[in-house]
């Protein structure tokens, strides 16, 4: 592989990212924030700069919990948290299928109904790491307008490839994707 990692300066940091091959002639950039603080702490800080006033961030159960996390902490806004599946607590929960492109099967995303109806009427912002397809944000939109809630913005901190050129999504820079060899595609 021609190269192995990504240079990527987000939030003011500098971070190199391992080139990983998602099939024979497609590779992404692996952002993971799960234990990079400092990483986290700095996006949410930018992206709340950027997003409009919610009553509720949400996400769902990947690597975009961190993040939603450290926005609420920071803003005070809560968080909700669509699960990948059913939990004892939850009651009359509602439920939505995806396939995302760093997951070999679909999954579905379960949302507690107390979280839905705590939604109900209510400005919500979703949130995930990044948006590349474009499949798992549908499907938190689907959960968030079953749920009767008013989506208000759609924030990541990178946008990958084609999304990028999305005008209803908040993102702090924007990430390639990559040749099977590692070069990037413009």
């Amino acid at each position: 592989m021609a190269n192995e990692y990504y240079s990527l300066t987000v939030a003011g940091l500098q971070r190199q990212l391992p080139i990983c091959p998602l099939n024979d002639k497609l590779s992404i950039a692996g952002f993971i924030m799960f234990s990079d603080v400092e990483l986290t702490i700095a996006c949410a800080e930018e992206l709340l700069k950027k997003c409009p006033e919610a009553d509720y961030i949400v996400t769902a159960e990947s690597k975009g919990i961190p993040l939603a996390y450290e926005m609420s902490r920071q803003s005070g806004i809560p968080y909700l948290l669509a699960r990948k599946s059913v939990k004892l607590y939850m009651r009359a929960p509602i439920h939505e299928t995806v396939k995302s492109i760093t997951t070999a099967n679909e999954q579905t995303l379960y949302l507690d109904g107390q979280d839905a109806e705590k939604m109900k009427g209510k400005r919500v912002l979703i949130v995930d790491d990044v948006i590349s397809t474009g499949e798992s944000l549908r499907t938190l939109e689907h959960l968030v307008n079953s749920a009767e809630g008013k989506i208000v913005g759609r924030a990541t901190v990178l946008a990958e490839g084609d999304s990028a050129d999305r005008d209803d999504i908040i993102f702090l820079e924007k990430l390639p994707l990559f040749t099977s060899d590692g070069t990037p595609i413009e």
